[in-house]
């Protein structure tokens, strides 16, 4: 069996989401439990100059969204980075599934050599389709979930690495 675009993004990200929304959920029960203010956890981060805990979740969902739809030659759907609360993070998380889901096995696969181009305020980067999933969504999706569990395990969380590896 051939490997696809697809099955490596579906097998790449929707544990690791699922996951994330696993753990953002044990982090709202952890807040109510021990009187946090929630919003002490949704604005945590690692380091001054690091994205608070919701902006690791809105930067991993734009990795998800992009390494579907770019890798299928779509632009992917823009989503406002507004989250204050835990249910506003589940409800992006969801949301971003739902996005993903609707980008079928036929508009990824076949597509490794056509050229996607991503554009920041430094300049633009060019790469074929297999290397950008490869080299640069998927490990930014990465980065940005596993930022996100070092943020809530920094705060005291005690979550373990079956649930960033989707077994909840």
């Amino acid at each position: 069996m051939a490997v696809s675009l697809h099955s490596i993004a579906t097998l790449s990200i929707l544990p690791r989401f699922k996951g994330l929304k696993l753990a953002l959920e044990q982090a709202e029960a952890y807040a109510t439990e021990r009187k946090i203010d929630p919003s002490v956890l949704i604005n945590a981060r690692l380091f001054p100059d690091m994205a608070p805990l919701k902006g690791q979740v809105q930067l991993s969902s734009d990795h998800a969204k992009g390494a579907f739809y770019r890798t299928a030659g779509i632009a992917p759907p823009p989503m406002a980075d507004e989250e204050q609360s835990f249910a506003e993070l589940h409800a992006r998380i969801d949301k971003t599934i739902e996005l993903i889901g609707a980008v079928t096995p036929e508009q990824m696969n076949g597509r490794e050599e056509e050229q996607v181009e991503l554009k920041f305020r430094t300049g633009a980067m060019q790469f074929s389709v297999h290397d950008y999933l490869i080299g640069f969504a998927l490990p930014n999706f990465y980065f940005h979930v596993t930022t996100a569990y070092d943020i809530l395990r920094h705060n005291g969380l005690p979550l373990g690495k079956g649930l960033y590896m989707g077994r909840g």
